[in-house]
């Protein structure tokens, strides 16, 4: 495929639109499902465009920072350079969420959000530790590759660097191995709604689900928790276990708790100004992930997940200025990049007929007839035989 000359020295993207125009599509597709995208662009700008050509243009875009962004994590396991930014105190969190696939199927992608930890604020008569600055990498991978995958995310916000760093998780081991791999140095805190998920069980054993006692019992052992630490309840906890040895309700909590007793020391990470919820990737999960990939109706092709959420990483992160300008390049250059060109073969003359014969053959052409002459066709007797009227009609009688 060929290029006009001035295309490369005037940095045009591939298709009819001007580059800026290009980015504009792209980035309001990374904001909203596709018709809707080319209705608003088209509304704002004057330019109608098809929605296959918003899809287009946005996969391929996400497509070239997905791979922007796996050289950088590759030079980055090369080099291992230092980061140059040295925050104060930063909150690391991870969950997944589920998008839907096509014919049915679902996948989960996991996110990771990074944010500068505020000094504490008092807030409805308690002390509330806010997380701002936010910034978000998103991926359908695998737990292993995902943790190298968001080493670039963590290289660039500096956490090796940072004076303290808390990762507020929930209990998923995936989590512990994550945090182990970017900074075991991390205080290990694990969420208070997480927490709570594991005592609500206990007191619903105890006086029936979603009853008045258990919910008061659960309002008492929860601000116990928050504001004495968990000292008395897994105290608790373990003379019930006595008192029903066979009961999960009582055992597998409790056991759970157990294992994650370094975690709920929440009066302590109060304390030290650490947040103890994380709801920054809760909100991220709806915010970048299913508000834009888990719409009414939609289903995706599996490899066209990471594009879409490479963009929706630096369009809620604030930095798409900044990554659009990368974009752009990559773009220019698979469009500059020339096919491979297998060599051609020199045939005899009687070969190039030969094969064109054979293919008007294939194709059902009757160029053969023009060449060699129609067929003779055989006899037919069936096409003497009288039927109908005919079958009935006199015959002359034979000329003497």
């Amino acid at each position: 495929m060929g290029f006009f000359p001035l295309d490369e020295e005037l940095e045009l993207l591939p298709g009819k639109l001007t580059p800026k125009g290009h980015e504009q599509l792209v980035r309001v597709s990374s904001w909203m499902p596709f018709r809707r995208a080319v209705e608003m662009y088209g509304e704002f700008t004057g330019i109608k465009v098809s929605k296959i050509v918003s899809q287009r243009n946005t996969e391929r875009a996400g497509a070239v920072y997905e791979e922007i962004q796996k050289a950088e994590v590759e030079w980055l396991q090369k080099k291992m350079p230092r980061a140059t930014i040295h925050p104060e105190k930063l909150q690391i969190s991870a969950d997944g969420a589920m998008v839907p696939l096509l014919h049915g199927a679902w996948a989960e992608v996991r996110t990771l959000v990074i944010g500068e930890v505020q000094p504490a604020v008092r807030e409805k008569g308690e002390m509330v530790v806010h997380t701002r600055n936010l910034s978000y990498f998103s991926r359908k991978t695998s737990s292993a590759e995902f943790e190298t995958a968001s080493l670039g995310e963590m290289h660039r916000r500096g956490v090796a660097n940072a004076k303290a760093v808390a990762a507020v998780m929930d209990g998923a081991e995936w989590l512990q191995s994550f945090t182990d791999y970017h900074c075991r140095r991390a205080v290990r805190i694990l969420d208070f709604a997480h927490a709570a998920e594991h005592i609500n069980p206990v007191g619903e054993f105890l006086y029936g689900e979603r009853t008045e006692e258990s919910k008061t019992w659960l309002k008492d052992h929860l601000h116990q928790l928050k504001h004495a630490g968990p000292k008395k309840l897994l105290l608790e906890m373990q003379k019930l276990e006595k008192k029903y040895p066979e009961e999960k309700p009582i055992t597998g909590n409790h056991a759970y708790l157990k294992k994650r007793e370094s975690q709920i020391q929440y009066p302590t990470f109060q304390a030290q100004g650490w947040p103890i919820g994380s709801g920054i990737v809760e909100s991220g999960n709806k915010l970048v992930v299913e508000a834009r990939l888990k719409g009414a109706g939609m289903h995706w092709a599996e490899q066209h997940v990471n594009p879409m959420l490479a963009l929706r990483n630096i369009i809620c992160s604030d930095r798409w200025q900044e990554e659009w300008a990368k974009i752009e390049v990559g773009i220019r250059k698979q469009k500059l990049k020339k096919p491979d060109v297998a060599p051609s073969k020199v045939i005899t003359g009687d070969e190039a007929i030969r094969l064109i014969l054979q293919e008007k053959l294939n194709s059902g052409d009757h160029l053969l007839d023009a060449v060699l002459g129609p067929k003779k066709p055989k006899p037919n007797p069936w096409k003497q035989f009288k039927f109908g009227k005919s079958l009935y009609q006199r015959q002359d009688p034979p000329k003497l």
